[in-house]
């Protein structure tokens, strides 16, 4: 351990977060554990709702500036898990724990790099995030304190991605589709069956592939994931109601999607928001390149983060691995967190944003 001290800091933060309930709009008791965490370390924290920020001491406007950002919250645990989700267990390099992946390794290792950046001499401004409401994209998460920070030129996420550089990652916009018919008995085949209105839509929503595939993100997708319709079995339908997650690539904006389809659809379509839409950094941005220097893969995330709300560039690098989210006896490595810490030095130390 190069940085053992920070490591040792980031892993004992974390068993207390794991302690500390904090799912999606109920994360108040995981803030204060960041209030707290900041203090401790030497810096004034700063916070909205359940959002806790820490602006860098040496902030000058002229200087460019980078934002660490990871999330606070998790989902609920599952049923199968197999040990106290709340409690962190440590056996031998691992950490069993809710929320220890994703992304609790993250969110303590960027403030030790925090502290480590704003004592050592940069070119560049840093401010540390520890934001609420991730996984549900509530209103009171990071849309709510990204107006309060200073301009922000350049942001990293402490999502799970094995520290290789998510350099896209693919929007979400969600449709509710409602087709109507006319109710009659099934019996002597009155009306009109609102789910057989409804099979061209679904044909049509199946089979249509967008003509923009990306190099990282792929093609834009639809998939229709709910339906609903009909009260018995005697009572020709006539409402049929569906749910279509769209998952957009860079090329496609989510408003020119959702009027894309409402053009080919006969049935009723509202979007529930278009606000998270797919998001990229340049390839060539100086960040990214020295990630390549340094042996990293970038990639495309399917995976969905706070970097849709972000309208600077950014991407996701962090400890842990995606595939460990939202699942039973979720954990993370203490040997993952101490790499994020010495890899994370090594690409912000002496690096340039612009």
């Amino acid at each position: 351990m190069k940085y053992e001290q920070l490591t040792n800091s980031a892993v004992e933060l974390l068993k207390h977060l794991i302690a500390t309930p904090s799912v999606s709009r109920n994360e108040e008791q995981a803030a204060n554990v960041m209030e707290q965490a900041i203090r401790e370390l030497g810096f004034q924290p700063q916070r909205e709702a359940n959002n806790v920020w820490t602006v860098d001491p040496h902030f000058d406007e002229n200087r460019p500036t980078l934002l660490l950002n990871a999330h606070i919250d998790t989902v609920k645990p599952v049923a199968t898990w197999t040990r106290n989700p709340y409690y962190p267990m440590q056996e031998d390099d691992i950490i069993y724990g809710l929320g220890s992946n994703d992304c609790g390794g993250g969110l303590v290792s960027l403030l030790q790099v925090y502290a480590w950046l704003t004592t050592h001499e940069q070119s560049f401004n840093v401010v540390y995030l520890a934001s609420a409401e991730e996984e549900v994209s509530g209103k009171d998460g990071i849309s709510r304190a990204l107006p309060m920070l200073p301009p922000i030129d350049v942001a990293v996420v402490g999502e799970p991605t094995g520290m290789q550089p998510a350099i896209a990652e693919k929007g979400l916009m969600v449709l509710d589709v409602v087709t109507h018919g006319v109710s009659g008995h099934a019996a002597r085949g009155e009306g009109v069956n609102a789910i057989y209105e409804a099979i061209d839509d679904l044909c049509w929503l199946r089979s249509h592939k967008f003509k923009k595939d990306s190099e990282f993100l792929g093609p834009t997708v639809m998939n229709v994931t709910v339906i609903k319709s009909g009260t018995q079995h005697n009572v020709v339908p006539d409402k049929c109601e569906m749910v279509v997650d769209v998952r957009t690539n860079e090329f496609y904006q989510n408003e020119f999607v959702y009027e894309f389809i409402k053009k080919h659809l006969k049935s009723e379509v509202t979007a529930r928001s278009f606000r998270l839409h797919s998001s990229h950094i340049d390839p060539n941005h100086p960040l990214v390149k020295r990630c390549k220097e340094m042996g990293m893969v970038p990639y495309g995330s399917p995976t969905l983060s706070d970097q849709a709300l972000m309208s600077f560039p950014s991407f996701k690098l962090g400890p842990g691995e995606s595939s460990r989210s939202h699942s039973a006896d979720e954990f993370i490595r203490i040997s993952e967190i101490d790499q994020a810490i010495d890899t994370y030095i090594k690409l912000f130390d002496g690096a340039s944003l612009r």
